[in-house]
């Protein structure tokens, strides 16, 4: 132990761990840092080595009885059955299922989907229903044969602290310096502060940011293999990361079919890792995250706030030099084509990834650090309760080149690194200017990559600057674009290229270590990239016969076209009821998925004598149950006198197909091509008449 370790068992007995320990044990499992540091607490609670090996075998025994790796599903459920109950550490789910009117658990390496739970456990735990928590669960097994299940949980326990004092921890923290702080902090995320200069410490602070600060918007870029999903998936059980891929308004933010708040209401950051994959189905889902993003709030049939803030990290690819003194390339290169300026404009701090250190044992520390579960407690506090965004406005004078968001960028920033460096409150202002440097430069870099996009001079002002204790106006940069004339002066079509306030009187805070920037290339005029969406093809009426055997019929390539800006469609069929057929009618509503502002499909239909009633309707509770999902509400209607087939969309256009939905032939195999892909599938002969009505 050094004088930081002793220092910190003095005031924080019992709430620090021996970080060297958890990398002991870590490999080889993928349970979350704070589940192993809540075990790790539990048994290893000692500066004695004897007690310490005790403790460590205590925690591996714990590990081998009670968590489940996916490959020994079947040998727990069997403990189960065989023991009667168990103890198990594992992520639990819940769910609703409606049309059984009940709740169903799961627990992510038990492999059963159908565990009874009881209405006080997700009661008391909301996010059991968004995301699931990891949690010490006694299942125990069923014997009543008639019940339809095998499971129920007995007893759940979720792994975080029962209780957090957090005026103690503001008052212990008192005995530490600054520096010794950061350095803690450092350590409880299980780095080694003497193998980090202190702007790589910030770097790391400031993929806390989130955790700490309410609605704060933070991106970071970078090489692979920084750790930058490390802190959203590891560190904290209130963040979640959403790896990349499909997202929807529905799941982010709300479910107007189940009247439902989605994983804002429910987490205190939510992170998008390789966010250069992500796809948004509904582009209502950009613009409420735009206001999302602005201020905590978003209408979408009912009015929401909440406290999330979304970080954004993914790779970049370019070298960072070559991207700055280029023309053609702005660091924002890999966000997706949906994200436009209006969101990037919403970014509190960039953080230059391609400054931090590669994972590798050596930056590993052996120190003690606080539990991560504790130091995480204490930033869910400050993000929930504690505001310093007003003690920043007020001392905090910015320049003139510092516009709105800027400034509730920069401010937001520097409340952050207060809450997670000053929880006690005082701070010098050698300290303060350190956090007002570092946020300015954050935000600068947002604001340039803009102005680099944008033709025009909107985001010109990209010299921020403040004014500090003396009263002198310092300008920041970003090391590196200095002397990158293609960033910070861009060629602009009708503007004066001289940059704004560019006097000697104003002395940069910060250089690059190297400051013989390699020069720009070849100069060429810049302008923005004009992007204009295809024109929408004139829709007309169309009649046209489908041949026997033909191929190269889908759905989509049918009624796709028509539902532009369609909210709903109502879908005519008596022959809906084989199996074959709600096969069709699934197929049909992926392809009306396609078309995001799709809200409703009604289905009426019909059935005769030889129809299963229960289970066709099973089936299409099914249907409907998974629309929901997509926030698409199903609405199923019986006519018994339905003879006719139509297909009518609200935009004041209707599709007749002689023989419905079903015109396709049945394959002679399910193993053959044609069978997932209808474009390929022959085809029985019918007519289809696309016509406009009165809307």
């Amino acid at each position: 132990m050094d004088a930081l370790d002793e220092k910190l068992l003095e005031h924080f007995e019992g709430k620090a761990v021996r970080k060297d320990l958890l990398h002991r044990i870590k490999k080889g499992t993928n349970v979350p840092t704070f589940v192993l540091e809540f075990l790790l607490a539990r048994f290893c609670a000692s500066d004695d080595e004897d007690e310490i090996q005790e403790g460590l075998s205590a925690v591996l025994e714990t590990l081998n009885d009670n968590y489940v790796r996916p490959d020994e599903a079947n040998a727990a459920q069997s403990k189960v059955a065989t023991k009667g109950k168990h103890k198990f550490i594992d992520k639990v789910h819940v769910r609703y299922v409606e049309k059984e009117k009940r709740h169903w658990a799961s627990l992510e390496n038990f492999n059963s989907q159908r565990i009874a739970i009881g209405e006080k456990f997700y009661k008391n735990n909301d996010r059991l229903l968004e995301g699931g928590i990891w949690a010490e669960v006694t299942l125990c097994h069923n014997e009543i044969e008639e019940d339809d299940y095998a499971f129920y949980i007995e007893d759940l326990r979720p792994i975080q602290l029962s209780r957090f004092d957090y005026e103690a921890y503001c008052e212990n923290r008192g005995h530490y310096s600054r520096d010794e702080w950061l350095d803690i902090v450092m350590r409880s995320v299980g780095l080694e502060p003497t193998k980090l200069t202190k702007r790589v410490k910030f770097h790391f602070l400031a993929r806390l940011a989130s955790l700490v600060e309410a609605n704060y918007n933070f991106i970071e870029l970078g090489p692979r293999g920084t750790g930058k999903s490390y802190f959203y998936s590891e560190f904290s059980p209130y963040s979640t990361l959403i790896s990349g891929g499909q997202t929807s308004s529905a799941s982010l933010f709300y479910n107007n079919a189940r009247r439902k708040v989605g994983l804002v209401g429910y987490w205190d950051t939510i992170a998008f890792d390789e966010v250069g994959n992500m796809r948004v189905k509904d582009p209502d889902t950009i613009q409420i995250m735009k206001d999302f993003m602005a201020n905590g709030r978003f209408s979408r049939g009912a009015e929401v706030i909440a406290d999330a803030s979304m970080a954004f990290i993914g790779n970049l690819d370019l070298g960072v030099k070559q991207v700055v003194n280029s023309t053609e390339y702005d660091l924002f290169q890999p966000l997706p084509k949906e994200f436009d300026l209006a969101i990037m404009d919403r970014f509190c701090m960039y953080m230059p990834g391609w400054e931090m250190p590669k994972n590798s044992s050596e930056f590993l520390t052996g120190n003690y650090g606080f539990i991560t579960d504790y130091l995480a407690e204490a930033f869910h506090y400050q993000l929930k309760h504690t505001n310093r965004y007003e003690e920043v406005s007020k001392r905090l004078k910015l320049g003139q080149c510092v516009e709105g968001r800027d400034e509730k960028g920069i401010n937001k920033t520097v409340a952050a690194y207060l809450k997670m460096l000053h929880p006690h409150g005082d701070c010098s202002d050698e300290d303060f200017e350190e956090y007002v440097v570092y946020a300015i430069e954050g935000r600068r870099r947002v604001k340039e990559q803009m102005n680099k996009r944008k033709p025009d001079d909107e985001f010109i002002n990209i010299g921020l600057s403040f004014f500090n204790a003396e009263g002198t106006e310092i300008v920041v940069d970003c090391p590196e674009s200095v002397g990158a004339d293609a960033t910070t002066n861009p060629m602009k079509p009708g503007i004066s290229n001289a940059t704004p306030d560019d006097g000697e009187s104003h002395k940069p805070i910060r250089t690059p270590e190297n400051n013989e920037a390699k020069p720009p290339v070849a100069e060429t005029q810049h302008t923005a990239e004009a992007i204009s969406e295809p024109a929408l093809a004139v829709l007309k009426e169309q009649h046209f016969t489908i041949t026997y055997d033909s191929v190269g019929y889908s759905y989509e390539s049918i009624i796709l076209p028509y539902l532009n800006e369609a909210k709903s469609l109502v879908i005519e069929d008596p022959y809906i009821r084989a199996n074959h057929q709600i096969q069709n009618f699934i197929r049909f509503c992926e392809a009306v998925l396609k078309q995001p502002t799709i809200k409703k499909i009604q289905l009426i239909t019909n059935y005769d004598e030889k129809t299963d009633v229960k289970e066709m309707a099973e089936k299409l509770q099914d249907v409907k149950q998974s629309l929901l999902e997509f926030d698409v509400e199903l609405d199923i209607k019986v006519n018994e006198n339905l003879h006719d087939r139509e297909i009518r969309i609200d935009n004041g256009w209707a599709v007749k197909i002689g023989r419905g939905l079903d015109f396709y032939q049945r394959p002679d195999s399910w193993f053959g091509v044609g069978v997932t892909d209808l474009s390929l599938r022959k085809c029985l002969e019918t007519k289809v008449d696309i016509y406009e009505t009165d809307k």
